[in-house]
């Protein structure tokens, strides 16, 4: 009887984790400051997740990834959270046309965690229909305070977690996504099976954090349709690329498919 009731209970989580069917809405533009047309091209193909580095450097919010970048002086506001500001007009309170369809920007702190969020803090209440749009979410991740002080962060911004730690009941609380590094986990490079133990290890992650109603994302997958399909099998629910294009066309080709 009790592993009837686990095996109930296994099934349930795997069904509330896994998505039905993949789509744009399940991708992950890695770094999309670096695409030819960043937030545009990610946008036009439904992306369900975009990605951007930021710098704080003299009281401005910048895209940049490292001090290099920080002379192109690019805009955090002009680059992003204006133009969704005006998708988010054009629907009618949604990101999307689709008013099924969430988009999330993560925003990966690169300089001093607690003065970058503040500021991303203040600038985000200049765009009050980003911090009130249910289906739109500013996702913190990268350099992050502590998560002790998670809870003490207005509602409007989110984190990211690692899958590999445990953490207290408050700072899950504020967190929707745990990601992880896969480079930590294997050398796989996409061909061929991923090797079994890394795959049941990862699975077991990634089935806990469905658990406690968390999205998944790994991050330093190999970047092509092979590795995709594993990371499908694994059952997260964001697919990291930078080969964006390729990835939208392959989740249509999965979904003609189903």
């Amino acid at each position: 009887m009790r592993k009837l009731l686990f095996f109930i209970a296994f099934s349930y989580t795997a069904a509330f984790a896994q998505p039905k069917t993949y789509s744009t809405a399940n991708a992950h533009s890695h770094n999309d400051y670096q695409q030819s047309a960043p937030l545009f091209s990610a946008y036009n193909l439904g992306f369900g997740c975009i990605e951007v580095d930021v710098i704080l450097a003299n009281d401005e919010l910048l895209v940049a990834h490292t001090q290099k970048d920080v002379p192109q002086h690019r805009l955090l506001e002009e680059l992003y959270l204006k133009p969704i500001q005006g998708y988010i007009q054009t629907n009618k309170g949604y990101p999307y046309a689709d008013t099924s369809h969430k988009l999330m920007l993560m925003l990966d702190i690169k300089s001093d965690a607690v003065p970058t969020l503040n500021k991303i803090i203040d600038i985000l209440q200049k765009y009050p229909e980003l911090t009130r749009t249910p289906k739109f979410k500013i996702l913190i991740s990268g350099n992050k305070p502590d998560p002790s002080t998670y809870i003490s962060y207005p509602s409007f911004v989110v984190f990211d977690g690692l899958l590999s730690i445990r953490y207290t009941k408050d700072a899950l609380s504020r967190m929707v996504m745990l990601s992880d590094n896969f480079i930590n986990y294997s050398s796989w490079k996409g061909t061929g099976p991923i090797p079994q133990n890394v795959f049941e290890k990862l699975q077991k992650l990634i089935v806990k954090a469905h658990g406690l109603g968390k999205e998944v994302r790994l991050w330093n997958v190999p970047d092509f349709d092979d590795a995709w399909k594993k990371v499908i099998e694994l059952g997260v629910d964001y697919i990291d690329s930078d080969s964006i294009k390729a990835l939208a066309a392959f989740l249509k080709k999965q979904q003609g498919k189903g």
